[in-house]
């Protein structure tokens, strides 16, 4: 498949990311570099190296996915495939500092809701390969944490100079690891008698919380449904 104007204009950016961050002069010199007028890239990328931040975050995204379909997940456990997803996503990266400049320019106050939406955004493509089917408050929960999993291993990752980056993989399997332990501890309160007295009420609410409808608007959070009563 042919590579699309916004997807020459973000290769060309890369080299620049390094030295210019992502911001507007990135974003001129990737015009200059395939000989289009600025007002031209901007027509693609209207906010500039914010638009060509979140684009690279979203292609490496696609990439990540395509790792993940040419990997033999079927052979892992339920841990490792999740394990998998964080680190194939990492992998397709390449230049550290182009992540990093992006972690920089969405940990700004103004730019930090989109970056977590970003973030957001991973963990739901990791999820959505692995089949995740729930659709009450395990959807959210299940992206939550894994969008802290992710966050704390690319901080890691980037501080990281140990061989093959064996340090980041090591603190990413704790970091699941710490997750499963909770997913276990949490099953065993809810089967536990004496806690379910405690556990109605939140329960109770949390069940009118369901996930986003394919039909409805994706840029919102959830919705809250009338469950009915049995």
């Amino acid at each position: 498949m042919p590579d699309t104007f916004a997807d020459k204009l973000l290769k060309a950016a890369l080299p620049h990311v390094p030295f210019d961050g992502w911001g507007d002069a990135t974003l001129a010199a990737a015009a200059n570099d395939i000989g289009v007028t600025l007002s031209e890239a901007r027509a693609v990328y209207p906010r500039g190296g914010l638009d060509l931040a979140a684009a690279y975050h979203k292609r490496a995204d696609q990439l990540m996915l395509a790792r993940m379909d040419a990997a033999d997940l079927a052979s892992m456990k339920y841990s490792e495939k999740v394990a998998a997803g964080v680190r194939f996503r990492l992998e397709v990266v390449g230049d550290k500092e182009v992540l990093r400049c992006g972690v920089t320019l969405f940990s700004l106050p103004r730019n930090a809701a989109e970056g977590a939406q970003l973030v957001w955004g991973t963990a739901d493509c990791i999820w959505k390969k692995l089949g995740d089917t729930s659709d009450d408050f395990n959807w959210y929960s299940k992206r939550v944490i894994l969008s802290g999993v992710y966050g704390s291993t690319v901080l890691f990752w980037l501080g990281d100079s140990s061989d093959g980056h064996a340090a980041t993989w090591a603190f990413l399997d704790r970091r699941i690891g710490d997750v499963m332990r909770f997913e276990k501890l949490k099953s065993r309160v809810k089967g536990t008698p004496a806690f379910k007295p405690l556990l109605s009420i939140p329960e109770a609410l949390f069940g009118r919380i369901a996930a986003p409808s394919a039909k409805q608007n994706r840029n919102l959070p959830g919705h809250w449904t009338e469950r009915s009563q049995h």
